[in-house]
C-alpha cells in the first residue's frame, strides 16, 4: 500500500485531481467529507458536541448548527480544544478504517485542504500539491462558485501560502491551463510514479542509482533534504535521535548526483533494526548486507563503523538513508566531512575534481558502487585535514 497526501489552495483544482485519481483506481480518503460525517445527524460526534456545548447546537432537523458552533469556539482556545478533542480522534478513527479496508496493494489518496496547516505533510511518503496562480484562482472562484472577488481573496488569505504548500511538495501538478491538461498530468503521475512507487514499497524493492551523473547545484536541494528528513524523523519516533542532510547535495555550490543522502542517529543497531517497517512505510527500503561504512580509518572496534542502509522506493526521487549509532565514528565522520566541505572552498574544489574523474571513469556502469569506491582513497587521505579544520574551528557535530 502507498498512502499519499493531496492538497492545494481553494480554487486550485484539487477536486478534479482527486476525481481523476479515483477513476484510475485510487482509494480516496477525503478529510472534509469525513469531518462532516463524524458530526452528522445521529452520530456519536454530534451527541458529544451537544453534551459539551449545549443542546442548542443541534438544529430542529437533527443536524449540527455549524454557525452556532463556530461562534462558540471563535476566539476561545479552550472551547476550540474541546471541539477538536471530540472530532479529531473520530476523524482519525474513520480514516484508519478506510485505509484498512483499502487492501495491501492500494494507492490511498488523502485529500486534505489543510494538510499544511495541520502539520501533516511528514505523515506521507509522498505529497502532491495542485498549484494554480492566485489571480487565476480568484477568477475561477468568482466565475464557477459565484463568490465576490473580495470573498474569494479573503478565503485564499486564510489558507497557507503557495510557498508554504510548495515547500512540502514532492510532486506539483500545475493547473494554469485546461482541465484536459490537468487530467493528462494526473495520468502521468499515476502511471509513471504512483503505481511503480506502490509496487516497490509492497515488494520491498529499492530504486538503485544507475550510472553516476553529476549535475549543477539545484536551489531546491536544501529544502528537499529538510522535507525528507522530517519524514524520517516522524517515522523513527522515539528511536530517532536526530536526522541530518549529509552528502554532496548538503554542500551549497557543489555539483553532485541528484540524490539526497540522510543520516538518522539511533542509540543502538538494535534500534535501527526495529525501524525497518516504519521506514518502509515512508518508502525507505533496507538494502541487505550493506552494514559497514567506507571509507574509514583504522579502528580497533569494527562495530563503531557499522550502519544500516536504506534506499528510496520512489522512482522519481532518489534518497539514501544511513542509520548510524549516535556519537559513533561513522556518525561523526559524515557530519564532519559535510561541514568541512561547506567551509573550505579549496577542499570542495579538490573533491569536485575527484568526483568528476570518478564519474567519467564509471559512466558506463549499471550502478554507482564503483563510483563510490573510486572516491574512497581521497576521503581516507582527507580525514586528517578535516580533523585539523575541526580543531581550529572548534567544530562540534550538529544538524
Amino acid at each position: 500500500m502507498l498512502q499519499i497526501g493531496l492538497t492545494g489552495g481553494i480554487g486550485a483544482g484539487k477536486s478534479t485531481v482527486s476525481r481523476r485519481l479515483v477513476e484510475l483506481g485510487a482509494v480516496l480518503v477525503d478529510a472534509d467529507l469525513i469531518a462532516r460525517e463524524v458530526v452528522a445527524k445521529g452520530s456519536e460526534g454530534l451527541a458529544r458536541i451537544a453534551e459539551a456545548f449545549g443542546p442548542e447546537v443541534v438544529r430542529p432537523d437533527g443536524e449540527m448548527d455549524r454557525p452556532r458552533v463556530a461562534s462558540l469556539v471563535f476566539g476561545d482556545d479552550a472551547k476550540l480544544a474541546v471541539l477538536n478533542g471530540i472530532t479529531h480522534p473520530l476523524i482519525a478513527r474513520r480514516q484508519a478504517e478506510m485505509v484498512a479496508a483499502a487492501g495491501p496493494g492500494a494507492v490511498v489518496v488523502h485529500d486534505a485542504a489543510l494538510l499544511v496547516e495541520m502539520g501533516n505533510a511528514a505523515r506521507f511518503p509522498l505529497v502532491v500539491v495542485v498549484h494554480t496562480d492566485a489571480e487565476l484562482r480568484v477568477r475561477r472562484l468568482v466565475e464557477s462558485r459565484g463568490m465576490s472577488e473580495e470573498d474569494a481573496r479573503a478565503r485564499i488569505a486564510t489558507q497557507s501560502s503557495d510557498a508554504e504548500r510548495l515547500a512540502v511538495a514532492d510532486a506539483v501538478l500545475d493547473n494554469d491551463g485546461s482541465e484536459e491538461e490537468l487530467r493528462a498530468r494526473v495520468d502521468r503521475l499515476w502511471h509513471e510514479r504512483l503505481v511503480p512507487f506502490e509496487e516497490n514499497v509492497r515488494l520491498g524493492r529499492a530504486v538503485r542509482g544507475g550510472a553516476p551523473v553529476l549535475v549543477e547545484p539545484r536551489p531546491g536541494w536544501a529544502e528537499r533534504g529538510a522535507r525528507l528528513a522530517a519524514r524520517v524523523a516522524r517515522a523513527a519516533g522515539e528511536r530517532g535521535l536526530g536526522v541530518a542532510h549529509i552528502g554532496s547535495t548538503a554542500v551549497p555550490g557543489l555539483p553532485a548526483k541528484d540524490v539526497t543522502d540522510l543520516q538518522l542517529a539511533v542509540a543502538s543497531l538494535a534500534d535501527a533494526d526495529a525501524l525497518d517497517e516504519p521506514l518502509r512505510g515512508i518508502g525507505r527500503v533496507r538494502l541487505p548486507g550493506i552494514t559497514r561504512d567506507d571509507p574509514k580509518p583504522a579502528d580497533p572496534d569494527p562495530e563503531h563503523w557499522r550502519k544500516r542502509y536504506y534506499s528510496g522506493a520512489d522512482p522519481e526521487q532518489r534518497v539514501h538513508l544511513h542509520v548510524r549509532v549516535r556519537d559513533s565514528p561513522g556518525w561523526r565522520y559524515a557530519l564532519l566531512v559535510r561541514d568541512w566541505l561547506r567551509a573550505d572552498e579549496a577542499a570542495r574544489e579538490e573533491y569536485l575534481q575527484v568526483k568528476r574523474a570518478a564519474a567519467a571513469e564509471c559512466a558506463g556502469d549499471a550502478d554507482a558502487s564503483r563510483y563510490v569506491e573510486r572516491k574512497e582513497p581521497w576521503f581516507d587521505a582527507a580525514l586528517p585535514r578535516a580533523e585539523r579544520w575541526a580543531a581550529g574551528a572548534g567544530w562540534v557535530p550538529s544538524y
